[in-house]
């Protein structure tokens, strides 16, 4: 039973909405559009690498791997691409800006479950203006006190988020899809971590072994974090 929580934070995507899919049904695109040049595969591994690379200069989000998709099709095609497929990426991004909000299973019967006993707060990365434009798609704003986009999430940045909250680490408990972003910098400052596994996981996001640590749970879905807080 977690006692002593005041501070509840949330990730948003893949946590309370779907999102890693519609990266990797567009990133299949790519990979049909440069067919001719390499395997699906390897434009894969292009695009990644490039994603890597950049991630200091562009964070995260739809907009980095828009210029990511198009710096590969420099890349693959060795200055060849055309501005067809330029203009197909970008026709790809924006469609993607536009999908529809899809709720992941019980998130809004614990967010009404856990709001008034706690603060809820939604701590997540990624580009500002596409983030703030799916919480509002979302219908979940009411939910929350506060809303942390953030530029990366990592022990600084939580350290900040606390400060901004006035909220000790033993207060905190934050729940989130990624060992990486969600649990680990969470941990290290004494806080609360909760990993609610997706069913896909963007390769960056990836942890390897087994994660034991009196703070940490893994749950197997978002309601069950219900049965180790008062409400």
């Amino acid at each position: 039973m977690y006692n002593g929580i005041k501070v509840i934070a949330f990730d948003a995507d893949d946590t309370l909405w779907v999102n890693e899919p519609y990266f990797q049904e567009t990133e299949k695109k790519l990979c049909a559009l440069l067919e001719d040049y390499l395997p699906h595969h390897s434009v894969s591994q292009e695009l990644f690498r490039t994603e890597m690379a950049n991630i200091p200069l562009y964070g995260y989000g739809i907009k980095s791997m828009l210029l990511c998709m198009i710096e590969t099709i420099s890349r693959v095609t060795e200055g060849h691409g055309t501005l067809k497929m330029v203009d197909e990426v970008i026709r790809l991004g924006q469609e993607m800006m536009q999908h529809p909000i899809e709720l992941l299973d019980d998130v809004e019967l614990v967010l009404q479950a856990l709001k008034g006993k706690y603060r809820l707060v939604v701590a997540t990365k990624g580009d500002l203006l596409d983030q703030e434009r799916k919480l509002k798609k979302s219908g979940l704003q009411d939910y929350f006190h506060h809303i942390e986009i953030m530029s990366d999430k990592k022990v600084p940045d939580y350290k900040k988020l606390l400060k901004h909250l006035d909220c000790a680490p033993e207060e905190f408990l934050m729940l989130g899809n990624s060992i990486k972003s969600d649990v680990l910098p969470v941990l290290e400052l004494n806080g609360h971590a909760v990993h609610i596994p997706f069913h896909t996981t963007w390769a960056h996001e990836i942890h390897e072994g087994e994660l034991e640590h009196a703070n940490f749970r893994k749950l197997e879905t978002i309601k069950d974090v219900l049965q180790y807080l008062p409400v």
